[in-house]
């Protein structure tokens, strides 16, 4: 890592967690430059559904840059874009009944935040976007004004405007309905609420610590924007592309949102690619007033089409997610129950599942006992207190057993420690817990 610390910026993130040189990966499977192995629950933050190194993507993606096909074509119409949105209109909208415009932004999920912020606004002539507490929707000025943890909107270097806040679901505590809430500050003309272009939402919040929101609460959402004549902005970056279980993180709900934002597993191969997908008479947008040198991936074209044409061809796929995310959702249903302090609590959706620890000490030293016995994860939440399970959905029933199996293990350790510490026995200091 000499180099790393010599050379790269102090931004840098995941590797002081993980702080080996990683050379090669399969599956759910990273290999470090010493040959050991690593278990993958973190699955490039959400952007490697389908895995590294997915056989038949590389073997579709190996023929194409073998032909000397179109790499780089700005929003030029290419063989491999053009099939793509064919494969992406007729095995996922059409089978959803879903008919929307297809918009190729820069490659990054925050530049499609950005493009869709833009629609809403040009369209409704309004500039408000309401966001929601915890939400994470990218690090970019506009796209950084709806995220809520201060610690990526102070790293702005001014203050983000254009946005207001309310209260998730469950932000209240139980029984509390957050949509009145709004309901009530859209409809009071004293409130200071001016009226929004649109909202902006996650289905599930996943920087934010696996906050899910019920399908009752998304249902009352689009309510209190339709009645109010705001549009609905689903953010499906992280959560989307099946890791619920279904292709859209909202379909369970029966919601239709105005706007979708979709980046990450979209390629399915880790390739840069971003979209937005607007209701037709929201497509509002002059020729190249939202562009990019890089919005238009060709190679990340050629893997997402291979990808909807492998996994989504029927349901089994989701099937198959759903039954594994059970799998790890009983795990830690497990280590809740035998949690003798009461700290621990378990939540998510399909192969989206969390474990709050409580505190960000804890959950950072379950996430170290673990790396050192091989397996990668993640914190999440607003102090990182949430242990975030983002594995492959392609993982093998025997790899998400053997990384459950570790995860277990550092979870014990870590809160035999925890109850030593509370008597006195020993102490943990944050050096430690680093």
């Amino acid at each position: 890592m000499s180099t790393t610390n010599r050379l790269e910026s102090k931004v840098r993130s995941y590797c002081r967690n993980f702080p080996v040189v990683f050379t090669k990966a399969r599956g759910a499977t990273l290999e470090d430059e010493e040959g050991r192995e690593y278990i993958d629950f973190l699955a490039g933050a959400g952007a490697l559904n389908y895995g590294h190194n997915d056989p038949l993507l590389k073997e579709k993606l190996l023929e194409y840059i073998e032909a000397d096909q179109i790499v780089h074509g700005l929003d030029m119409v290419t063989g491999a874009k053009q099939a793509f949105m064919e494969a992406f209109d007729s095995r996922i909208l059409k089978l959803r009944r879903m008919r929307y415009k297809i918009q190729f932004t820069g490659p990054t999920g925050t530049n499609a935040v950005e493009a869709a912020m833009k629609i809403a606004r040009n369209y409704t002539g309004r500039q408000t976007i309401v966001s929601f507490t915890n939400g994470f929707h990218g690090v970019t000025l506009g796209s950084v004004a709806a995220t809520g943890n201060s610690h990526f909107r102070d790293g702005c270097g001014i203050q983000p405007q254009g946005t207001a806040f309310m209260p998730y679901d469950g932000y209240m505590g139980e029984g509390v309905d957050t949509t009145e809430y709004l309901d009530k500050m859209l409809t009071d003309g004293s409130s200071g609420l001016d009226h929004p272009a649109a909202v902006i939402v996650e289905t599930i919040q996943g920087e934010g610590g696996i906050n899910v929101a019920s399908k009752e609460w998304l249902r009352s959402l689009e309510e209190v924007c339709s009645k109010h004549d705001i549009l609905l902005i689903v953010d499906d970056i992280q959560v989307g592309c099946g890791r619920t279980g279904t292709f859209f993180s909202f379909e369970e709900a029966g919601i239709s949102p105005d706007i979708i934002t979709l980046s990450k597993s979209l390629s399915g191969y880790g390739l840069p690619m971003a979209v937005v997908l607007m209701k037709p008479q929201l497509d509002v947008w002059k020729p190249g007033e939202h562009n990019g040198t890089f919005r238009g991936n060709n190679l990340a074209f050629v893997t997402a089409r291979a990808a909807i044409e492998e996994y989504w061809r029927d349901d089994s796929f989701s099937r198959d997610v759903k039954r594994k995310g059970q799998v790890a959702r009983e795990h830690l249903d497990r280590l809740v129950d035998l949690d003798e302090t009461g700290t621990l609590s378990a939540r998510g959706r399909g192969m989206v599942q969390a474990l709050d620890c409580g505190s960000g000490e804890i959950a950072s030293r379950i996430s170290h006992l673990a790396f050192e016995r091989g397996l990668i994860i993640e914190t999440s939440g607003s102090e990182d207190q949430v242990l975030k399970i983002l594995a492959p959905l392609t993982i093998t029933d025997e790899e998400l057993e053997e990384g459950l199996a570790i995860l277990d293990e550092s979870v014990e350790e870590t809160m035999a420690e925890v109850r030593l510490k509370a008597t006195g026995k020993i102490h943990l200091d944050v050096q430690v817990l680093a």
